[in-house]
């Protein structure tokens, strides 16, 4: 077994043990536990393994399901329901890491810089509406959770999203020397 499928599976492990305690409140809940689960998904097989298999030509098949499966996990009902229904929860443990983790890791290597980075401006949108819903909402929309715990998940969701957007761009305002070295060898290329 590789270090990578350990590391992977004593994430899954440490997840499932505390998951009480991450799951009492939706900011650890939605911002450590399912992060951390698509993590060790990454983890278990390693990018680029599927580089030039025909289903996944541009990273499209494989990060289209990690867009899906991503989505139904943000629904307030699917988190409502892994607390609730014990059936839903195995499969919390068991989707995120095949569907979100598994296929970002096989697609993103493969994506073309336009697709990647309409993928990071999708999800910083996302989690800016997500923010906005969670902290204006004037009801429940999780009912596993109370309202001020639900604007703490905004407030979590809006931090999240500048934070990506801080990593994103940073690389554009203070390219490294190997990107300068790929632009100048375009450059001439051309």
């Amino acid at each position: 077994m590789s270090t990578r499928v350990m590391i992977a599976v004593g994430i899954v492990a440490v997840s499932s043990a505390t998951r009480e305690v991450l799951e009492q409140h939706p900011v650890t809940h939605m911002l450590v536990q399912l992060p951390l689960l698509a993590m060790a998904g990454a983890l278990l097989i390693p990018p680029g393994t599927f580089a030039n298999a025909n289903w996944n030509r541009g990273g499209w098949t494989a990060l289209l399901v990690a867009i899906f499966a991503t989505a139904f996990w943000m629904l307030p009902r699917s988190i409502d329901a892994a607390l609730t229904n014990p059936t839903i929860e195995i499969s919390k443990f068991v989707s995120i890491p095949l569907l979100i983790g598994v296929p970002l890791s096989i697609g993103w290597g493969n994506a073309h810089p336009v697709l990647k980075g309409f993928i990071k401006a999708q999800s910083i949108t996302m989690l800016m509406i997500l923010a906005f819903l969670y902290t204006h909402a004037p009801i429940r929309i999780c009912n596993s959770y109370l309202v001020n715990d639900q604007q703490s998940l905004g407030y979590g969701f809006l931090v999240v999203s500048i934070a990506l957007v801080l990593l994103w761009s940073f690389p554009l305002f203070f390219p490294t020397a190997l990107s300068r070295d790929k632009a100048l060898l375009v450059v001439r290329a051309s």
